[in-house]
């Protein structure tokens, strides 16, 4: 359903995994996580940049709210265990 928000992002971040969902039904809401190594030795504001960078142009039409959460692969790896 929101294929287009995970291409952009992996056409930026070629390793991210990409996960999306709808906060509100209205399908332009979204709560976007993405684990990837290019996060590795950035702040937080840093790695938020990164995305909003990519996706600037989606919302400024068909995106008009994100939540991002954003890890490395380690640091996902262990707030995911068991």
């Amino acid at each position: 359903m929101f294929q287009f928000v995970e291409e952009i992002i992996k056409q930026g971040i070629p390793d991210a995994t990409v996960m999306v969902e709808d906060m509100t039904g209205t399908r332009d809401h979204l709560a976007i996580t993405v684990v990837s190594d290019a996060f590795k030795g950035k702040l937080l504001i840093e790695q938020h940049q990164m995305l909003m960078d990519l996706l600037k142009e989606e919302l400024k039409s068909r995106i008009h709210a994100v939540k991002l959460q954003t890890y490395t692969k380690e640091k996902y790896q262990s707030i995911n265990k068991g």
